[in-house]
């Protein structure tokens, strides 16, 4: 069975599909609405051959629909019929839940995502468990608030880095992960990697989305 995997982002759309060697990247943006992306993701996927498709998203998924329209993002996500829009199969899921899938070495894995916000989700054995932790509450906000992109560019790299530190560690005690993985175009920015920790990788998303469609892994 041949997979695409999609992996949306609030600047870029990445496609890449099963027997590609490379991927393909489309501009999305503050207004990008899913009536945008079907089309196009049809044309630059036109000599790829695929029976069914992965779609990571960066919002709550529930029930394998779109909840609710991102924040950083057009509308018209929510309830979206992506198998009609497409004419085949589709999973989605959050885009967390796709690395944390994508990065998945075994025992219970904890992935965060320090990015435009903070992504959560994890993996144990054969479940995968989609968390909102960016959106609990921490000091006189949330954890996003105190570790996304706005905060980095607000606080500058350091104190940034110790709200970082801050929030692994309570992540840590919460969930008791037997790994982390650090994930996010900003992880790249951490002058040192805590204990049990790794650096996560982008191409791990496609990972995730092809063994999306292993039937032992539940969401």
């Amino acid at each position: 069975m041949n997979v695409l995997v999609i992996d949306i982002g609030g600047s870029n759309i990445k496609l890449l599909a099963t027997g590609q060697p490379e991927r393909i990247k489309i501009p999305s943006g503050s207004d990008f609405r899913p009536e945008e992306l079907v089309p196009l993701v049809k044309e630059a996927a036109r000599e790829w051959k695929y029976d069914v498709i992965s779609i990571g998203f960066p919002g709550v998924v529930k029930h394998g629909k779109i909840a609710a329209d991102p924040v950083n993002m057009g509308n018209g996500w929510k309830g979206f019929d992506f198998d009609k829009a497409f004419g085949c199969p589709v999973r989605i899921i959050n885009d967390a839940v796709m690395q944390a899938l994508g990065s998945y070495e075994g025992g219970k894995l904890l992935f965060m995502g320090f990015g435009t916000g903070l992504g959560t989700a994890m993996v144990f054995e054969d479940l995968l468990l989609p968390l909102e932790g960016g959106h609990l509450p921490f000091k006189m906000g949330t954890f996003e608030t105190h570790v996304g992109n706005a905060a980095l560019k607000k606080l500058g790299k350091k104190k940034w880095m110790e709200h970082v530190y801050q929030t692994i560690a309570h992540f840590r005690h919460c969930f008791q992960p037997d790994e982390i993985v650090l994930g996010g175009g900003n992880s790249k920015l951490l002058e040192d990697i805590p204990a049990d920790c790794r650096l996560g990788s982008n191409k791990n998303a496609f990972t995730g989305g092809f063994r999306l469609w292993d039937k032992s892994y539940k969401i």
